[in-house]
């Protein structure tokens, strides 16, 4: 058998969380430094705590508050006009009917 192929073994590894020793167990290093645990990790404990780094939450609020203020409206209303413009509307006046389209064709 080889010897000296495995690594050390550490009875008592500290296991860190945000500077405190969290709980102490068996590894191949002498400390395990993590941001989560089951003891900050809201599964666990039922509290929420958001980490936003890169201001996700706040961007998104900005651009749901955006869309509340109106601008949604204005770009249907401006949609509406446009189809308005290109779409002839029948007013009833003068509609013709297959029969008569088919007769005027026939008759050319």
């Amino acid at each position: 058998m080889k010897k000296n192929i495995h690594p050390t073994y550490y009875p008592e590894a500290k296991v860190i969380s945000e500077g405190k020793v969290v709980f102490v167990t068996g590894a191949t290093v002498p400390e395990i430094k993590v941001e989560i645990w089951s003891g900050n990790h809201p599964f666990y404990t039922g509290k929420q705590r958001i980490i936003d780094t890169e201001n996700l939450a706040k961007k998104f609020e900005k651009r749901v508050a955006g869309a509340n203020t109106g601008s949604v409206q204005f770009k249907k209303q401006k949609k509406l006009d446009r189809v308005k413009k290109t779409t002839k509307i029948d007013t009833g006046e003068s509609k013709i009917t297959l029969k008569d389209m088919l007769k005027e064709f026939n008759s050319k």
